[in-house]
């Protein structure tokens, strides 16, 4: 397998692309030093640092950012965009043949949340969601996402580069997605049961986005679980990077259900 980076290497999303890309040759960046990761620290929006990184690379993963959804601008502004445009420029003037850019459900969600300021909400009756529809980013972070597949289409037309914009969901453990939905009303709740995206399921599109051919650059997938409560499509997805998901949400919490009522009635 080619040479791979990674930036955002130490978040949740990044060990888990390790995982999965255990037999490439990575190079993993981290904001800051990890005690349990080599990583070489990194600071995303430092252009002449970020062009260096990615000399000798055939891909790159990006996954730094500030992901907080409920960020102001300036707290997102320079990891989020001038870090977008530093890994793509530095990917053209290094010849790479591909940029994996995590976005993310928040550069769609807008209409499906019960309120503008609940961004890990979704109503009642959510609106299916697929790649090719327009953008409707809830919170500013979902305006850099947005802007991130922008720059991803400007460079996959201007310069051929293969790109795809991973609309990432929610990755959370079962115990994780558990704890979510305790602690949730209604409308959090259909939020995680919608956008959870196992750690195993995340191995395998991340796998997906680096390996498979492409019908098209750029390409946008969506990112999530075989969540029987999901809004966005999956069908893109699985058709175009033959990706499989084989976890659940709702597979998951009835199992907890199902075994609760057997303890009841015991």
């Amino acid at each position: 397998m080619t040479n791979i980076a990674i930036t955002g290497a130490s978040g949740s999303v990044g060990r888990e692309a390790i995982e999965a890309l255990s037999d490439a040759e990575l190079t993993l960046f981290s904001h800051s030093e990890s005690e349990d990761l080599e990583t070489t620290p990194i600071e995303i929006s430092d252009r002449d640092a970020v062009f260096d990184a990615l000399e000798g690379q055939d891909v790159v993963i990006h996954l730094a950012a500030n992901p907080d959804p409920r960020a102001e601008w300036d707290a997102v502004s320079e990891p989020n965009i001038e870090g977008v445009y530093n890994v793509y420029a530095a990917a053209v003037e290094h010849d790479l043949e591909r940029v994996v850019f995590a976005s993310s459900n928040h550069a769609v969600n807008m209409e499906n949340t019960v309120s503008p300021t609940r961004p890990e909400s979704t109503s009642g009756q959510p609106k299916v969601v697929r790649p090719d529809e327009q953008s409707d980013p809830d919170t500013y972070y979902g305006v850099t996402k947005v802007f991130g597949e922008a720059m991803g289409q400007y460079y996959a037309n201007r310069h051929g580069l293969d790109v795809i914009n991973l609309r990432i969901g929610w990755l959370l453990t079962r115990d994780g997605l558990r704890d979510v939905v305790a602690n949730r009303d209604g409308a959090g709740e259909r939020y995680a049961r919608a956008m959870w995206l196992s750690p195993d399921d995340c191995q395998r599109v991340i796998r997906a986005a680096v390996t498979r051919s492409l019908p098209e650059t750029p390409l946008t997938a969506h990112a999530i679980s075989d969540n029987s409560d999901r809004f966005l499509s999956l069908s893109e997805t699985m058709l175009e990077l033959e990706y499989r998901p084989q976890d659940d949400a709702a597979a998951v919490l009835d199992e907890d259900e199902a075994a609760r009522d057997g303890l009841e009635t015991a």
